[in-house]
C-alpha cells in the first residue's frame, strides 16, 4: 500500500470518530465519511506501520443507513462527521463507540442503555465558534478543516441556531466597511482572531477577539448587529495577542449591553456571562441534568459535591435535597455567577462554591467531609482531557458512596472508569489494565446524551456505586504511591 495510490475496498467497520474501517494488505486503513458494508474508492493518504489512512473519492455500493448531507461544506469543514447517516443509526454509532472504549481502554464489558435525543436534529447549538482568518483570498469567517488550522468558509452552519447566518453576515459587512483583517498565524499580524456568540433564553453575548482593544468601527459594528440580528444582545471585546491555540485573552472590554443573562432550568434560575460555561445543547442538557439529579438521589444526608462546576446549575440542582452541595471551578466568573445563583435560588445556606483547580482542592475536601461521617456523592463533569490522577486518587483513597461522572469524551471517561473501578492501574508510570482484580465499584449506569447530533461527539452518563465489602487497604493500587 503507497501514499496517493488509488484503490477499491469494502468497509467492515466504524473506528472511534465514526470513520470507517478498511483490512487490507494486513493494514487497518481509516477513511472518513465512510460506512459498514459500503464498497467504496478511495485513495490513500498517509502510510505508517501500523495503519493507513484515506479519503472517499466514491461510494461504489451505499449503505441502507446513508442519508444525503445538506450542509453546502460537508466533509470539508471538520463538523458534522456523520451528517451522511440516518439519525437513528447515529444513536446506535455512538452507543457502540462508547461500549468499545469501554471495552478496548479499560477491560470492562458495560451495558450501555440507549441513547437519549434532542428535540432537534439540526439548528439545535446555543453556542458559536468562528475562527477568522486571513488567506491570499481575503479575510474568512468559518471552521476549522478536521485536523488543520484552515478555516472553511462558511455563511451559514446547519447545526447552529437560526441566528448564525445573521451574525456572520454582520462581521463580514464590518470587515469590509473598516478593511478589518483576520488573523495571519504566520506572522501573528491581523485585527480579529476569533467570533464566539452565547445565547442565553433569546439574548445573545457576542464576543470579538481582537489583537488590539484599539481595533477600529466599533460603534458601528454595535450598529450593524442592531440591524442583523433583531435580538438583545452584548459585545464584549477581549483581547488576546498571545501565540497560543487558547480562545481568550484575560482581559475582556464590554462595549454594549449587559454584562450577563438569567435563564431557568428544571425551577433553577441561573446568571450566564461572558466566560461562564454552558451545554451548547439546552433541551438535551436539561434530560442530562434531571438524569444526574435523579442518579444522585441525596438525602439529608447527603454531601454533594460537584467537580468542574461551572456556573453553577447542577450544584444548585443538587441542593436542592442535599445536605449541602459544594462546587469546585477554575474561572473565577463562573464562581461568582454560581455564588449569585445560589442567592438567587435562595440555597445560600446549602450551597459553598470553591475556586482553584480540582485537583488542588478535591482531595482535601472528600477527606474533611469524610472525617465528619458525611454520606458523599462526587459528581466529576471534567473538560476532554479528563480527571487528574490525583483527583482519582482521592475518590479511591476516602471511600466515596457513589460518583456520577458526565464527560464529553468516551476515551477518557472510560480510562477514568477503568482507575475508579479498578480495572486499570498505574504502573511503572504507565496505565496499564489489571489482569485479576477486585471491582471497587460497580458500573450501574451508562447512558449516552447525544448533545451533538450529526458530529460524532456524545456526551455520557456513568453511574459507579461502591462496593461494600472494598474498604481499607483492599483498596488499595499503585495510584496509592503517585
Amino acid at each position: 500500500m503507497k501514499k496517493n495510490e488509488e484503490r477499491v475496498g469494502v468497509v467492515v467497520g466504524l473506528g472511534s470518530n465514526g470513520e470507517g474501517i478498511l483490512k487490507e494488505d494486513g493494514m487497518v486503513v481509516f477513511v472518513p465519511f465512510a460506512l459498514v458494508g459500503e464498497k467504496i474508492r478511495y485513495r490513500v493518504l498517509k502510510v505508517t506501520s501500523k495503519c493507513a489512512y484515506g479519503k472517499v473519492l466514491e461510494v461504489l455500493t451505499p449503505a441502507e443507513i446513508r442519508v444525503r448531507a445538506n450542509c453546502p461544506v460537508f466533509t470539508k469543514c471538520g463538523g458534522c462527521n456523520l451528517q451522511h447517516v440516518k439519525y437513528f443509526n447515529q444513536l446506535k454509532i455512538k452507543e457502540d463507540i462508547i461500549a468499545n472504549c469501554f471495552k478496548k481502554i479499560a477491560g470492562l464489558s458495560v451495558d450501555v442503555k440507549p441513547a437519549v435525543k434532542g428535540d432537534d436534529e439540526f439548528r439545535y447549538r446555543n453556542k458559536l465558534q468562528l475562527p477568522v482568518q486571513e488567506t491570499s483570498n481575503g479575510t474568512v469567517i468559518g471552521f476549522y478543516a478536521e485536523n488543520s488550522h484552515r478555516v472553511v468558509q462558511i455563511d451559514d452552519c446547519l447545526i447552529n441556531a437560526p441566528w448564525t447566518a445573521n451574525v456572520i453576515k454582520a462581521f463580514k459587512t464590518y470587515f469590509e466597511e473598516f478593511n478589518i483583517k483576520g488573523y495571519n498565524e504566520l506572522d501573528k499580524s491581523g485585527d480579529v482572531r476569533e467570533i464566539t456568540v452565547k445565547e442565553v433564553k433569546g439574548n445573545l453575548i457576542v464576543t470579538a477577539v481582537v489583537l488590539n482593544e484599539n481595533i477600529r468601527g466599533t460603534d458601528r459594528l454595535i450598529y450593524i448587529l442592531k440591524e442583523q440580528l433583531k435580538y438583545t444582545f452584548s459585545l464584549y471585546l477581549n483581547v488576546n495577542n498571545t501565540d497560543t491555540n487558547v480562545v481568550y485573552g484575560e482581559k475582556f472590554i464590554l462595549l454594549y449591553g449587559s454584562p450577563d443573562y438569567t435563564g431557568e432550568m428544571l425551577g433553577i434560575k441561573y446568571k450566564i456571562g461572558v466566560r461562564s460555561f454552558m451545554q451548547v445543547n439546552n433541551s438535551v442538557c436539561c434530560k442530562l441534568y434531571s438524569a444526574v439529579r435523579d442518579a444522585v438521589d441525596a438525602d439529608d444526608d447527603t454531601v454533594v459535591i460537584d467537580a468542574y462546576s461551572g456556573a453553577g446549575l447542577m450544584t444548585a440542582l443538587l441542593a436542592k435535597n442535599a445536605k449541602k452541595a459544594i462546587g469546585i471551578e477554575i474561572i473565577p466568573e463562573a464562581v461568582k455567577c454560581a455564588d449569585d445563583l445560589a442567592l438567587k435560588n435562595n440555597l445560600q445556606n446549602k450551597i459553598c462554591n470553591h475556586l482553584g483547580k480540582c485537583e488542588d482542592i478535591l482531595p482535601n475536601l472528600v477527606k474533611e467531609e469524610r472525617e465528619k461521617n458525611s454520606k458523599i456523592c462526587v459528581v466529576l463533569d471534567p473538560p476532554r482531557k479528563g480527571c487528574a490522577i490525583s483527583v482519582i486518587k482521592a475518590l479511591i483513597d476516602n471511600d466515596i458512596d457513589k460518583i456520577v461522572y458526565v464527560s464529553c469524551l468516551p476515551s477518557t471517561l472510560a480510562r477514568d472508569v477503568g482507575l475508579l473501578v479498578g480495572s486499570l492501574d498505574v504502573i511503572d508510570g504507565e496505565i496499564k489494565k489489571v489482569a485479576d482484580y477486585k471491582p471497587r465499584y460497580e458500573v450501574s449506569l451508562v447512558r449516552p446524551y447525544d448533545m451533538f447530533a450529526n458530529t460524532k461527539h456524545v456526551e455520557t452518563l456513568v453511574c459507579l456505586t461502591k462496593i461494600k465489602d472494598i474498604i481499607g487497604e483492599d483498596a488499595g493500587s499503585a495510584l496509592a504511591d503517585i
